[in-house]
């Protein structure tokens, strides 16, 4: 969708940011004014930018590619620092629904593909400083950071405030924790620089999972809300919708109705966490 077309509809249903990814927000297709141009359509529509998506896989045996995805990610923050964006979203790898990617430990070693995350963070996590610009890392199923025990590593090695997490607690829940307060309070609301509502069942590791509508999943969505409330977290709560089987089938593509639904979901899950009716 043009960006004022999804601006004014998320707008209309009560959105208060958005949160873009490559298809609009990219420096290797768009001018710096784009960009610039971008944030003001956001901004003159009522919303907050709320993180732009990176998600580059720094585990890859083609070095040349590698190379290029740590060249794109320093581009985008540096991009985002001049447009005045304060979060990042980013992950490590590999990405297991790329077939293209290395198979742990088939195809790449545990530590291998950990050596490949630190070279790549040890050079994003300067740039981040020196932009202004928060990095929120997603541990996500089958990367090397795939929940929070195995995130907590990385985010502590640089112990950088300029480096947290994006809180998807989906992830967590596919790792069978299901204590998600007590993940948000273990990072604190100084580490979680962002976070995504999705929920989650299944497992992963059999093939066997989906991110269903939000409350249909195994996601404590009261621990999750409550602790975020305890610990002062101030940042936004970004749906990151994956219900695809849904959307196709029921909605018939109707994205707007994705958003729609889902805002009533966010709005009915906090009223529960509340404790009203």
């Amino acid at each position: 969708m043009p960006p004022e077309r999804v601006v004014a509809m998320l707008r209309e249903l009560g959105y208060a940011a958005v949160e873009w990814t490559p298809a609009h927000f990219n420096p290797r297709t768009k001018s710096p004014a784009e960009l610039r141009r971008l944030v003001e359509i956001t901004h003159g529509g009522g919303l907050e930018v709320s993180e732009v998506i990176i998600q580059q896989d720094y585990v890859c045996l083609d070095e040349k590619v590698r190379e290029d995805r740590i060249a794109y990610t320093l581009e985008t923050i540096q991009a985002c620092g001049e447009a005045g964006i304060g979060i990042v979203n980013l992950f490590t790898g590999p990405a297991p629904w790329d077939p293209s990617a290395p198979k742990i430990p088939g195809q790449i070693s545990e530590g291998a593909a950990w050596d490949m995350v630190i070279d790549a963070f040890d050079r994003i996590v300067p740039v981040l400083e020196r932009n202004k610009v928060s990095g929120a890392v997603e541990n996500v199923f089958g990367h090397v950071c795939n929940d929070y025990y195995t995130a907590r590593p990385l985010i502590d090695r640089y112990n950088s405030p300029w480096l947290g997490v994006n809180l998807d607690v989906s992830h967590d829940t596919l790792k069978g924790l299901f204590d998600s307060g007590w993940i948000a309070r273990q990072w604190g609301a100084g580490r979680i620089k962002h976070c995504h509502l999705k929920d989650a069942v299944g497992l992963p590791e059999m093939g066997k999972f989906l991110f269903p509508m939000l409350g249909e999943g195994r996601v404590d969505w009261r621990g999750l809300f409550t602790a975020l409330a305890e610990i002062g977290y101030q940042g936004f709560l970004s749906v990151e919708y994956e219900s695809f089987a849904y959307h196709e089938r029921v909605l018939k593509g109707d994205t707007i109705e994705a958003a729609r639904l889902s805002m009533m979901q966010a709005r009915a899950l906090l009223k529960l966490a509340n404790g009203e009716d």
